[in-house]
């Protein structure tokens, strides 16, 4: 983007009146943001939601001025920015309508074709769902999806770092500019973040993380993904926000349930009792209602024999002796922990050796 649109679209930002819905409809009436700028009032005055104290706005040096500042510290820090017409921007997040007109980010990000999941949740997250969680990013972790969340204590950091420990692209969505790390204890995960995936932020250098920044952040989360998961949640919290929004954007959301009265379920029982989201038990109700398709050999390259690593042909073993069984069962007989089984039991499904049943069972094929 040259520096001129670049200047007009920060210009655009500054603006408290002109929203990110408001920018977008002025932009394609104009053109483009520079031209937003040089079009008469009364032309303005025509596009649907263009009133008289957002003309003054759009008049207002000051706002110039603040665009001007901003375009320093970018080029100074060299931090990426991406702009909603541009190809490269997040394919999902341009399909929210109030999606940030200019979105700022750093690290290593490659979303391009990706698989997006944003997973969120309490902070004040209990041992059931940190393992859960876990073992859910272990799962899914031979589909190589990017996994989103906003870096915030409990469910959020987790979910950071088991795609940190499976290799897998992370992106943490800030409240705040990207000079900072909110919070602070958090610093050195940002570090490895950016290392293997990065933070976005639609927010300003010199902003703070205040707590509506948190919930227009949320709109992000959501939006970045396919898909949004509620591993645990309160009666109330920003990621029941988050899912609001996803299932706004007619995204797909899922919850975690738990037992009636359990204070850290009560916002995923709710979300699933008023059919707001999909109940998640494994990684294979993800995969299965998203449609991810499992690449399986062309019947002319299937193999007799296949040779498999020693852990992989015991679950086959065991399967074709027992017929149907739940992972539980699996795991018990064979000695070997639920989230060590489960990335063999997706490695064998890719292959079209075994198949996932409801209610968490498996079986040969």
């Amino acid at each position: 983007m040259v520096e001129k649109e670049l200047l007009a679209v920060l210009r655009l930002q500054a603006m408290s009146l002109v929203g990110d819905v408001t920018a977008k409809k002025l932009i394609a009436h104009c053109g483009s943001a520079q031209a937003v700028f040089e079009t008469a009032p009364q032309t303005l005055e025509k596009i649907m939601g263009i009133g008289s104290r957002t003309l003054t706005h759009l008049k207002d040096p000051k706002f110039e001025e603040a665009a001007r500042v901003e375009w320093e510290v970018l080029q100074k820090m060299n931090w990426g920015y991406t702009y909603f017409k541009d190809p490269e921007y997040p394919e999902w997040l341009r399909h929210a309508v109030d999606g940030p007109i200019l979105l700022f980010h750093k690290g290593n990000i490659n979303w391009q074709g990706q698989r997006i999941i944003s997973i969120v949740g309490t902070r004040d997250m209990t041992a059931h769902g940190r393992r859960f969680c876990e073992e859910l990013v272990a799962e899914l972790a031979p589909l190589d999806p990017i996994i989103v969340s906003g870096l915030a204590y409990g469910v959020d950091i987790t979910a950071h770092k088991a795609a940190l420990t499976h290799g897998l692209q992370t992106i943490a969505c800030m409240a705040h500019g990207l000079n900072q790390t909110y919070p602070r204890a958090h610093a050195k995960y940002a570090k490895q973040i950016c290392e293997h995936g990065g933070l976005v932020t639609d927010f300003w250098s010199d902003t703070e993380p205040d707590r509506e920044h948190f919930l227009q952040r949320n709109r992000i989360i959501a939006g970045l993904s396919e898909a949004t998961i509620v591993i645990e949640s309160g009666a109330k919290g920003g990621s029941l926000v988050t899912a609001d929004i996803a299932h706004s954007y007619d995204r797909d959301v899922f919850a975690v349930p738990g037992r009636p009265g359990d204070s850290q379920s009560l916002g995923c029982n709710s979300l699933i009792k008023a059919q707001k989201a999909r109940i998640l038990t494994t990684a294979a109700d993800l995969v299965y209602h998203l449609g991810w398709e499992i690449e399986k050999p062309a019947p002319v390259q299937t193999q007799l024999f296949v040779t498999l690593p020693p852990e992989e042909q015991k679950v086959c073993d065991y399967l074709k002796k027992n017929g149907k069984t739940h992972i539980d069962a699996i795991a018990l007989d064979l000695g070997v922990p639920v989230f060590k089984l489960s990335p063999l039991l997706l490695n064998l499904e890719m292959q079209g050796l075994v198949r996932p049943l409801p209610g968490k069972m498996y079986e040969k094929l």
